[in-house]
């Protein structure tokens, strides 16, 4: 079981504010918006006498309201049954690697990716293929040839993220056409994270895998945790009309009993009535994304090519081992009492030798932390380069 690159230096950062220090968090993707207040008004009006078990498929009236919010996304086909509410997208995605996939068979990602597939990938025994984007365009989706040399009698699924964590990269309709007749040709499932869907700053018209024409093939997880600020509610889903897998998936499910109760009260509440909330949120990711990268790319020996989705990027950094720059930066760099506190990349690849130079950086914080967050960086770096060692 690997260690997280997003959490493993937290006990670094916590002993840096023990001392009174002020860490900017750019590892994780904890969004720093307010929760929509209709959803908080939901969770302070609870009137239950008993907080009860929910369905293990979860309530009816949020898969209801999923079906909906589905809809505005072209997504036209999906009905309630189609729908399992899950404890976060972690657990869809656990559920979802437990019910399609044996111990030993074989599943490909494309690299870096993220960190927690593995890690549910070696709780359900699944060996892991990867192909690799690169820096240099973009961590545009590899060419199917090379998802071709990595298939072998024992491979079951592809797994995308799209738009992706950690690169930002969307992938096109070209894109995931070439993916489907892939999947087609070898009978295998699609399994597509599509969490960040809101999130899309290109002007292609993005495209969920449910809407591919491949029933039997596609699975789609999602959740409410990044669109609506309520990762703490772990509220996911799963969706598919693959019967077989919609079947098994809820024998974990009820063996689990139920998804969160409280959760799912303030997701329904979330879903309707919430679209300037959303059109908002877009402006202010989109924005401090363009402020973001620009100041990066102006950091000597600092590269971000441009995300065009999600709230992150991968940079590379002028430094050989970007793991041991951000244990300095925790615990050796102060900057006025102040640091930042970066994922480094290494840990969102399978091949060992790549991402060395690289850091996952979330623009999840307002523009002024933002733009404190890049003079610390230009500062460490300088620092860092310039040491007795």
């Amino acid at each position: 079981m690997p260690s997280s690159p997003i959490r493993k230096l937290a006990p670094l950062a916590n002993e840096a504010k023990r001392q009174g220090v002020k860490v900017y968090h750019l590892n994780i993707g904890q969004p720093d918006l307010p929760t929509p207040q209709k959803a908080l008004d939901a969770l302070k009006a609870i009137d239950r006498k008993t907080l009860e078990y929910s369905p293990s498929e979860g309530f009816l009236g949020l898969r209801e309201k999923m079906v909906g919010y589905y809809a505005k996304f072209g997504i036209t086909d999906i009905a309630p049954e189609n729908i399992i509410v899950t404890a976060g997208g972690s657990e869809a995605i656990l559920l979802t690697f437990l019910a399609c996939m044996n111990p030993g068979d074989e599943m490909i990602m494309v690299e870096p990716g993220y960190a927690n597939y593995i890690s549910f990938a070696v709780t359900a025994g699944i060996v892991v293929k990867t192909v690799t984007s690169y820096i240099e365009d973009g961590f545009k989706l590899p060419p199917m040839e090379a998802f071709e040399e990595v298939i072998t009698p024992r491979t079951r699924a592809i797994l995308l993220c799209n738009p992706g964590n950690p690169t930002g990269a969307v992938y096109s309709p070209e894109d995931l056409r070439k993916i489907r007749e892939l999947v087609l040709k070898h009978d295998l499932y699609l399994i597509s994270d599509e969490v960040y869907r809101e999130f899309v700053y290109t002007e292609e018209p993005y495209v969920s895998v449910m809407s591919l024409g491949i029933p039997d093939n596609a699975i789609l997880i999602d959740s409410v945790s990044k669109r609506y600020s309520e990762c703490g509610i772990r509220i996911g889903m799963i969706v598919t009309h693959n019967r077989l897998v919609y079947d098994t998936v809820m024998k974990y499910c009820q063996a689990r009993l139920s998804p969160p109760l409280l959760g799912q009260i303030v997701a329904e509440a979330s879903i309707e009535g919430t679209e300037e909330y959303s059109r908002e949120s877009y402006k202010e990711y989109k924005s401090r994304r363009d402020f973001f990268i620009k100041g990066l790319n102006s950091i000597p020996g600092v590269y971000s090519p441009m995300p065009h989705g999600a709230f992150y990027t991968v940079a590379s950094l002028p430094v050989a081992d970007a793991e041991d720059f951000c244990r300095w930066c925790l615990t050796d760099f102060r900057m006025d009492g102040e640091t930042v506190m970066m994922a480094p990349a290494a840990g969102f690849y399978r091949n060992p030798d790549l991402g060395r130079n690289q850091v996952r950086l979330a623009y999840v914080l307002c523009r002024e932390d933002l733009q404190r967050s890049l003079m610390l960086i230009r500062g460490a770096l300088k620092a860092y380069n310039h040491r007795e060692v």
